[in-house]
């Protein structure tokens, strides 16, 4: 089993920058891939971020494209979330997300369902 913790989040005011981390144990870190995912009050948990399991290659979702940058350590084995420029409208529980890669060291999903393994998410609240 793979084990995920997230940490970082806080309240914050708007125009600051935030990272999160996403800290991962149980298997070696470097066998899955690692996808960013948020869920605002009232709605349903959005895909914010993914990551291949080298690191290769990167995909956003468009609310956050040129604010935030994913990336990861596998000597780590932990995942990140640069946020900068942080608006009202990013106040929600993050959650780091992974799933057993195989095939093409640059695979990566968007898709929540695709995910096998969560972390228990952390608050970002960001006042205007």
């Amino acid at each position: 089993q793979l084990q995920l913790v997230e940490s970082g989040g806080g309240l914050v005011q708007a125009g600051v920058s935030l990272r999160l981390s996403c800290a991962v144990s149980g298997r070696p870190f470097s066998s899955y891939i690692m996808g960013w995912f948020r869920q605002a009050p009232g709605k349903e948990r959005e895909f914010v971020a993914t990551i291949s399991r080298t690191g290769t290659s990167t995909y956003y979702a468009d609310s956050l494209k040129g604010r935030c940058t994913i990336s990861r350590d596998n000597a780590k084995n932990t995942g990140y979330l640069q946020m900068n420029s942080l608006k009202p409208e990013d106040t929600a529980v993050y959650y780091c997300a992974a799933r057993f890669a195989h095939g093409s060291v640059g695979y990566y999903t968007t898709r929540r369902e695709d995910y096998d393994y969560w972390g228990q998410g952390t608050q970002v609240t960001v006042s205007s």
